[in-house]
Parts: structure tokens; C-alpha cells; sequence
């Protein structure tokens, strides 16, 4: 086998390979001989079929089959002879395939990049350092409660805080727009659901009374031909509610699975469901910080192949949130929506594989026990839900990938720079801001 390879640009290259023509025919002959002793044909008795006419017959459908076969093998036998790591399927061309001559073929293909890491001393993390206060749990208990809170009709006039059911017609210049009318609608006065003066125009008013609003939509408003616009709401309320919450006693503490102990047990707890929130709320900011910092310490070819290939994932991934519709349309995701998070994937997952390989990384099964039995502890029958993870591949592959991942995290920190960021509860499970990066263009 004869090969030759060109690099055309950056990661792709461009593979010209030969097969000896005695490879092929060879094998055509044998099947067509093994095809000639079980093949019927009109006018021959079965395994006397003249040879002649067995190759006219099936001589190129057969010939098509090898050639195929080949194609797929000494391409695999090239790029492995070659030391290369190809990203995606190649495209194949053809270039001679006649009886009695070498197959020629052309293999354009992308190989994986070569990934330089760089010294994690560089890398510098502030892992947050919080403790959950009697505060904390007070404002817990209380949102527990508003969760579970119920509604209350009442006669008096609506004030923020309130529920207030609504009919509403909104119009511009007269006629109405789409999306602005609506009957028998609950809305939270204050919780910001409406433009900017639509839920103030609504207080002060009392069951049975009629008000007509005249608001200015937002000049970023989602829909491009109402921002900026002049409308008016014609709003009739129908019921006005008040929140009312649940007492804390027995009743309310077995919503929560605490069936003795009283108030203290409860309060434990929570407590220690905000702990174990807590935990993962920092490990997940570290986390962030730490793939953010190694994405900007180092610089990543990415082949179109392995790209395409993720924007299709995080395109279906948004389908799923739609109910994964099998009639929608697909072109209203564009490439664009995905390519960025997307090509963040992609490098970021070059630059773990990477480091697995450096270092060394393998999976550590104690690690993956222990993930496996934290997850199951929640499930009425935690061993069985164990079970169904070691004897599932795919959940069993799931689980090992994300220890892999960890176990990477820790790898990495371990090298950089870690220093300890005080602040309080609230603070450590609010995720860090998107910093958008500069463009290189400076402005006029």
C-alpha cells in the first residue's frame, strides 16, 4: 500500500492512497467463485454456472462491495501507519478503480490538534469560603413557607405582595396587539411579570373595578415592533387574594420528611441540606473559575468536524426542552446560536483529554462507588438504585466520565495558585457574572 499525505491548511490533510490491484481482484474472484456454487440462474443447472457469466452478472456489484471494504480498511491502515489522529470521517475521492490496476483514492480529513499545555502555576483561583448563619436558616424557613403558602381572597383594595385575578386588553392606536389580552389572569403584584407600570397601575384597586392604563413598552423589548410603543391596557380585576402562610408545626415539618423531632430536628435538617447545597455551589464556582482561566491560558485548533459535531448536540439538547418535537423546524436554530458555547466545549473538552494523557489520570473506582452511593441515598431502595448504575453501561460510563472530570479538577488545582475568598451564603451559591471578552478592535 502506497501513501502519500499533503497538509492543505491548518488541521487538514490530504492523503493519497494506493491499493495493489491484486488485493482487489483477488477478492472479487473468490466471491464470485463462492457465488457461483449457490446462485441459481435460468437456463444453468445450480454450481455449473460458466464463470463468464457469473463475473457479467454479479462481476460489479461484487467488485463495488470490495472496493468498499477496502476503502474503509487501508484508509484506517494508512492513518494508523501515519501516526495520525483523524477528527471525524474523511471525505473520499476516487481517483482510479479499473479491473487490473491499483485502486487510487484521495482522503481529505481533519486530524485532532496538538494541544501544549501550559504551566498551571499560572492559574490563579479564589475558592469561596462561607458558613451558613442563623439568618440564613430563618430566610430558608421562610421561603420554605412561601412556597407552601396558599391565597386568600379578600375585600380591599390591592397593594404589592398581593394576588389579583385580571382580564386585560392591550391596544395601540386603537387596535390590539398580539399578546397583549388576556382573561381571568393571576398575576403577583411586584413580582415584575408585566412592563414597567402595568402591576403600579394595578394597585389601589378593589374587586369589580375597571381601569384603563396607558404605558410605553421598553426600548429592548423582545418583540422588535413594540419597543418604544405607546399602548394602553384596559384591566378589569376580579378577585383580589392575600398570601397567607403555612403555620410552622408537625404538619408542616412532615412536608420535609421530619416526622419526629419537632422544630429542632427540622431545622437540622435544612441545615444540613444547605450545607450539602453549599458544598456544590462552591465546587462548581471553583470549578468554573478554574475551565474559564484554562481556556484563556491556552489556544486550541478546533476541527470543523468535532465543532459540527457539538453544535448538533446543544441543537437537539434545546429541542429537548421543547418536548423534543419531531415536526419542528430545525433551521429556526441556527449554527450561529450554538457555535460559541459550542467551540468552548470543544476546546475545553482537547484540553482535558490532554491533561488525562500528561498526567496520567485513570479513574478512580473508589471515587465512582462513592459517587454512585451519594446519588442513591436519596431513593428509598439505595442499594438497588446501585445495582442498576453498575449493571447500566451507559449511566456506569456517565458516572466514570464525571469522576474523570473531578479528578482532573483536582489535578490541575493542585498545581495552581489557590487562595481563600470570604463571603456569606448568599453570596457563594450566586454564580460569578458572564464577563464577556474584549474585542481586539479598539473604538473610534
Amino acid at each position: 500500500m502506497q501513501v502519500s499525505i499533503e497538509t492543505t491548511s491548518g488541521l487538514e490533510r490530504r492523503m493519497t492512497v494506493g491499493v495493489p490491484a491484486d488485493e482487489i481482484d483477488s477478492e472479487v474472484a473468490q466471491r464470485l467463485q463462492k457465488a457461483s456454487q449457490t446462485v441459481r440462474i435460468d437456463g444453468f443447472r445450480k454450481g455449473k454456472i460458466p464463470s463468464k457469466v457469473i463475473k457479467q452478472r454479479f462481476g460489479p456489484g461484487v467488485r463495488q462491495e470490495v472496493v468498499g471494504e477496502a476503502l474503509s480498511r487501508s484508509f484506517y491502515e494508512a492513518v494508523s501507519k501515519e501516526e495520525l489522529r483523524p477528527a471525524g470521517q474523511p471525505a473520499i475521492e476516487p481517483v482510479k478503480d479499473e479491473e487490473g490496476a491499483d485502486l487510487e483514492y484521495i482522503a481529505t480529513f481533519e486530524i485532532y490538534p496538538e494541544v501544549e499545555l501550559q504551566d498551571f502555576a499560572q492559574i490563579s483561583i479564589a475558592r469561596p469560603v462561607a458558613t451558613i448563619s442563623d439568618d440564613d436558616l430563618t430566610d430558608m424557613v421562610e421561603n420554605l413557607r412561601t412556597q407552601r403558602a396558599s391565597w386568600d381572597e379578600v375585600e380591599r383594595a390591592a397593594a404589592d405582595g398581593d394576588q389579583v385575578n385580571i382580564d386585560y386588553k392591550g391596544t395601540q392606536s386603537g387596535e390590539e396587539f398580539p399578546g397583549g389580552t388576556a382573561d381571568a389572569s393571576d398575576l403577583v403584584l411586584g413580582s415584575g411579570r408585566m412592563i414597567p407600570g402595568f402591576e403600579e397601575g394595578v394597585v389601589g384597586l378593589s374587586a369589580g373595578e375597571e381601569k384603563t392604563i396607558s404605558l410605553t413598552f421598553p426600548e429592548d423589548y423582545h418583540a422588535e415592533e413594540l419597543r418604544g410603543a405607546a399602548v394602553e391596557f384596559a384591566v378589569k380585576v376580579n378577585a383580589v387574594k392575600e398570601q397567607t402562610l403555612p403555620e410552622l408545626n408537625d404538619e408542616f415539618y412532615e412536608q420535609f420528611g421530619v416526622k419526629e423531632g419537632g422544630e429542632e430536628k427540622f431545622h437540622e435538617e435544612i441545615r444540613s441540606n444547605m450545607e450539602r447545597e453549599l458544598e456544590t455551589a462552591i465546587k462548581n464556582k471553583v470549578k468554573s473559575r478554574l475551565m474559564t482561566q484554562l481556556q484563556d491560558l491556552h489556544s486550541v485548533d478546533i476541527p470543523k468536524a468535532l465543532l459540527t459535531n457539538e453544535i448538533q448536540a446543544l441543537r437537539q439538547q434545546m429541542v429537548g426542552q421543547f418536548g423534543g418535537a419531531q415536526q419542528m423546524d430545525m433551521s429556526i436554530f441556527p449554527d450561529e446560536l450554538f457555535a460559541d458555547e459550542a467551540g468552548k466545549r470543544v476546546s475545553l473538552g482537547l484540553l482535558m483529554a490532554e491533561i488525562v494523557k500528561v498526567a496520567e489520570i485513570t479513574v478512580d473506582n473508589d471515587k465512582v462507588k462513592g459517587f454512585i452511593e451519594d446519588r442513591a441515598a436519596g431513593y428509598d431502595d439505595p442499594e438497588q438504585v446501585v445495582q442498576y448504575h453498575y449493571s447500566n453501561e451507559e449511566l456506569l460510563n456517565s458516572v466514570q466520565s464525571a469522576v474523570m472530570e473531578e479528578q482532573v479538577v483536582d489535578h490541575v488545582l493542585s498545581l495552581a495558585a489557590v487562595a481563600e475568598e470570604a463571603t456569606d451564603y448568599k453570596g457563594a451559591l450566586t454564580p460569578d457574572p458572564v464577563v464577556e471578552k474584549e474585542s481586539d478592535e479598539s473604538a473610534d
